[in-house]
C-alpha cells in the first residue's frame, strides 16, 4: 500500500508528533508498504534550522526506507500566535502543492495538533480522489485557548467550524485517546468512523539501563535523587510550578530537578531559577534522539507535567510511555483524566492534581523516603510498557488504512461494473 503522510514535524526533530510519525512509518516500510512523508525543514521548537538543512522549496531524502519530502515554509519559533499561524498556513500551501507531484497514493493521512496540516491532507485526498484519514493528536483549537495563546472569539469559533468540517470529511479519524473520541461524538461525529489508537513507545530504543555516571557528574547530579522532566518547555506544561515545587524542596539536599528540552518558556524558566537561586534545578538543552536513553538514565523518577486546564485532562503525554520503557517510576502532575487513570491502574507511579506545587513537593518527599515503593513502581513500569508498544500502534493504524483501501477498491470495482 502506498501511503502519503503529512506532518509538519519529522526527525531530526524530537517532539511527540515527529517521533510518532517516524517510528510507525519505519514499521510500515518493514512490512512492505511504501511511505512518503510531506514535512518541513527541521526547526522545531526554536524556529532555527537544524545543522545541515536549508529551507528549500523542495528537498527529497530517504530515511530508513521512508521517502521524505521537505518543503519550504515560513519558519517561526513555537511561541506567540501570528507568526506561528503564518508558519502553519505556509506549510498547508506548500505541502499541498508538493503532494500533487507525488505518485498517486492509496490513502492520504495527516496528523494534528497543527490542523492546517489536515486541511492540506483533506484537499490532496479530494484532488487525488483518495480516502483521507485525520490523526487526532490534540483538540486544536481548544488547546490553544487552554494555554492562553488565544481567547474565545469569533476567530476561534470559525476555527472550530473548520475543525468539524475536517472530521466530517475524513473517511476515518484516528484518535490518540478515548476522551478525544468522546468529545467528537458529543459534537455529532459518528462513533463508527473514529478509531482509538493510543500512543506508544519503541521498545527497541528504550529499556532500563544503569545511570550514565559521566553524564551525571558533568551535570552535578552524582548522588542525587533526580526528578526528570524531558520534553517541550511550553505553555501547556506550566513548568513554573515545577520551580515552585523545587523551591519548597531546597532543604532536601538529595533532591534535584532535571529539565531537558526546548520551547517557548525555557529561557524564562532559566532566568527565574537563577533569580530564585534554585541550585537544585539543572537545565539541559534539547537532545538528539539517540541521546535520550542516557538522559533518562539520570532520572530516579520521570516527571510528566501539564497545566491545570480541562483540555489537558484529555491528553496522554507520550513521555509516559518512554518513561515506562526505561523502567522509571512516574510522577504525573495533571488534571484527572486518561493519563492519571493509566498511572493509577497500571500502578506505575503517583498522580498529583495540577496547579498544586506543595502537593508535588510532598509527593517527591514520599517517593524519596520509600525505596520499596519506588522499586515496585519501576518494575511495574517496565512490565506495563509491553502493552503500549509503537509496533502495536503501527499495526492498529495500518489496519485502519488497509480497511479503507479494501473498501475503496470494492467501490471502484462496482463503478466499473455499472
Amino acid at each position: 500500500m502506498r501511503i502519503l503522510f503529512l506532518s509538519e514535524n519529522f526527525p531530526p526533530e524530537t517532539n511527540a508528533a515527529a517521533t510518532r510519525v517516524y517510528e510507525r512509518a519505519v514499521y510500515w516500510v518493514r512490512w512492505g508498504h511504501q511511505v512518503t512523508v510531506l514535512t518541513s525543514a527541521p526547526n522545531f521548537p526554536d524556529g532555527k534550522l537544524f545543522a545541515g538543512y536549508r529551507n528549500d522549496w523542495y528537498r527529497r531524502e530517504l530515511i530508513d526506507g521512508i521517502e521524505v519530502v521537505r518543503v519550504k515554509t515560513f519558519i517561526a519559533a513555537n511561541r506567540g500566535t501570528l507568526l506561528r499561524t503564518l508558519d502553519f498556513l505556509s506549510f498547508m500551501v506548500t505541502a499541498f502543492i508538493a503532494g500533487l507531484f507525488q505518485r498517486r497514493p492509496a490513502v492520504v493521512m495527516a496528523t494534528s495538533p497543527q490542523f492546517f496540516t489536515a486541511v492540506a491532507g483533506w484537499a490532496l485526498a479530494a484532488f487525488r480522489r483518495r480516502p483521507f484519514v485525520f490523526e487526532l493528536g490534540d483538540l486544536w483549537p481548544r488547546s490553544i485557548v487552554a494555554v492562553g495563546a488565544m481567547r474565545e472569539s469569533r476567530v476561534i469559533r470559525l476555527l472550530e467550524r473548520l475543525e468539524l468540517f475536517l472530521y466530517r470529511r475524513a473517511a476515518r479519524v484516528v484518535a490518540l485517546t478515548q476522551t478525544f473520541k468522546d468529545n467528537l461524538v458529543s459534537r455529532g461525529i459518528p462513533a463508527g468512523k473514529i478509531a482509538v489508537v493510543r500512543n506508544g513507545v519503541d521498545l527497541s530504543r528504550y529499556a532500563p539501563r544503569p545511570r550514565d555516571e559521566a553524564l551525571a557528574a558533568a551535570n552535578r547530579l552524582n548522588g542525587k535523587f533526580v526528578i526528570g522532566y524531558v520534553g517541550t518547555h511550553g505553555m501547556a506544561h506550566d513548568l513554573g510550578r515545577v520551580l515552585d515545587a523545587a523551591a519548597l524542596l531546597q532543604e532536601e539536599h538529595r533532591v534535584a530537578f532535571l529539565l531537558v528540552g526546548a520551547g517557548a518558556e525555557r529561557e524564562a524558566l532559566i532566568a527565574d531559577a537563577k533569580r530564585r537561586a534554585l541550585d537544585n534545578v539543572v537545565f539541559l538543552p534539547m537532545q538528539p534522539k539517540e541521546a535520550m536513553p542516557a538522559i533518562w538514565s539520570l532520572c530516579d523518577v520521570a516527571l510528566v507535567h501539564l497545566k491545570d486546564a480541562p483540555a489537558f485532562a484529555e491528553v496522554i503525554p507520550s513521555k509516559i510511555f518512554e518513561a515506562m520503557a526505561m523502567g522509571l517510576p512516574i510522577l504525573l502532575v495533571s488534571p484527572r483524566g486518561e493519563a492519571s487513570a493509566i498511572i493509577e491502574e497500571d500502578a506505575v507511579g503517583v498522580w498529583v492534581p495540577a496547579g498544586r506545587p506543595s502537593a508535588t513537593a510532598d509527593a517527591v518527599r514520599r517517593l524519596l523516603a520509600d525505596d520499596r515503593r519506588l522499586a515496585e513502581y519501576a518494575a511495574q513500569s517496565k512490565h506495563s510498557a509491553a502493552r503500549y508498544t509503537r509496533e502495536r500502534q503501527a499495526s492498529e493504524v495500518i489496519s485502519v488504512l488497509e480497511g479503507l483501501t479494501i473498501a475503496e477498491t470494492e467501490r471502484d470495482a462496482e463503478r466499473r461494473i455499472i
